[in-house]
């Protein structure tokens, strides 16, 4: 658990930093990794704060108690008097451990959203649109999901709607895929765009966001056994097919597959898997993957384009698309031997529609609450940089940078 928590914070900084530095444009690098470093920080000492007690302890099915705020009282030794850590999906590692682990999911989801305001969001804005979120989104979603006692708690048997969501699916990916949406409707279109000016960054950060994701699903099973193995092995072909897929359909469409699009296609392979790994085998894994593959490259171009939004380095296609695609197929691909449950094609249509109610529900919360926040901030901060900042680059007008 230790290794898989060193492996998710990776995730975020360097993996993500660099996989969306490497695609905005040089004069905006600096802002974009300094967002990423930033989130980190910020969320950090939220979930110490808050959000910790709020998404993980006991409270009512929708939001969880106040008895862990600035983490008082955490068990230090799980053996002293038989306690054991207070949340199900942990009971063999001490809270301190469990709290680290679920911490770092809390600082990648914010910094995902990043992905659609890049280049054009105030960094003071940003910092209040994530710090809300964090408390006001995250942490209620994630109690709905994870929390001992949350509405569609798979660890919960008094959950009115029992969700499969092993490692963030709906939590993560579609939580932050909707609420970058949400951002670029709300910050229009970008004065002008350009292509990824180094895709050797984002290479690199594929790279570490692809061998940190072991942590994240592997990591989700919270023990060292045959649950953890299969999350470890799926993720694993999952991500290669849907690389694999995507390539295949860019070079086919395109007529040349590109670095970014093969990074981006292993992305999305990995978010299409995170929800599932835990419950579906090698099988469901080559399918998850194929449908990440060719629904994400579609969410990327066609869907961009169906609706004219501007969501820079496709948050929303990749990982909102991404999580519903591996949300809805867990429902369908689950092996009772696996997770413990089965899906469709063991004979149980109902977790299919479990799933489409939890993904359902998670979109339209997410999207509501955000631009609520959104609407406020805008308000009294403004969200979008000048016009002539924009032209000129971020990196020089917000931090007083630039990459040389």
């Amino acid at each position: 658990m230790l290794t898989s928590v060193a492996l998710v914070l990776m995730m975020t900084i360097p993996g993500l930093g660099l996989f969306y530095g490497g695609m905005v444009r040089k004069k905006n690098v600096g802002d974009t990794v300094m967002t990423s470093f930033a989130v980190t920080c910020l969320v950090t000492i939220l979930f110490a704060v808050l959000t910790y007690s709020l998404a993980f302890r006991a409270g009512t099915p929708f939001i969880g108690g106040l008895d862990r705020m600035f983490l008082k009282d955490i068990l230090s030794d799980i053996g002293k008097g038989g306690i054991g850590n207070p949340n199900p999906l942990a009971a063999t590692i001490p809270e301190s451990v469990y709290i680290c682990f679920q911490m770092t999911f809390a600082i990648i989801t914010p910094a995902l959203i990043a992905g659609a305001f890049a280049e054009r969001m105030k960094f003071s804005a940003m910092l209040w649109f994530i710090g809300l979120w964090a408390i006001f989104v995250y942490a209620p979603i994630a109690h709905w999901v994870w929390g001992p006692d949350g509405i569609f708690s798979a660890g919960n048997d008094a959950a009115y709607v029992k969700v499969l969501d092993f490692a963030g699916g709906t939590v993560v990916h579609i939580n932050a895929g909707v609420a970058g949406l949400m951002c670029a409707i709300m910050l229009g279109k970008r004065v002008e765009t350009g292509p990824a000016h180094n895709m050797v960054l984002t290479f690199i950060g594929a790279s570490l966001l692809w061998v940190g994701w072991f942590g994240f699903n592997a990591g989700s099973a919270v023990t060292a056994g045959m649950q953890a193995g299969m999350a470890m092995l799926v993720t694993q072909i999952a991500t290669a097919v849907a690389a694999f897929t995507w390539m295949l359909v860019e070079w086919a469409l395109k007529g040349k597959p590109t670095v970014v699009g093969i990074c981006s296609g292993a992305v999305a392979g990995l978010v299409a898997i995170t929800p599932a790994s835990g419950f579906v085998g090698p099988v469901g894994a080559f399918a998850i993957g194929i449908a990440a593959g060719v629904c994400c490259y579609w969410g990327c171009t066609g869907l961009k384009r169906l609706f004219s939004y501007d969501d820079a380095l496709d948050c929303f296609g990749v990982h909102a698309l991404g999580g519903i695609v591996g949300a809805l197929l867990t429902g369908v691909f689950a092996v009772e031997q696996y997770g413990g449950t089965a899906g469709v094609l063991e004979g149980n249509p109902g977790q299919f529609l479990n799933q489409c109610i939890g993904v359902a529900t998670v979109f339209v919360y997410d999207a509501v609450v955000s631009l609520i926040i959104l609407f406020v901030i805008n308000l009294f901060v403004g969200l979008r940089v000048t016009r002539d900042i924009e032209r000129e680059g971020l990196d020089l007008a917000l931090h007083g940078e630039v990459v040389q």
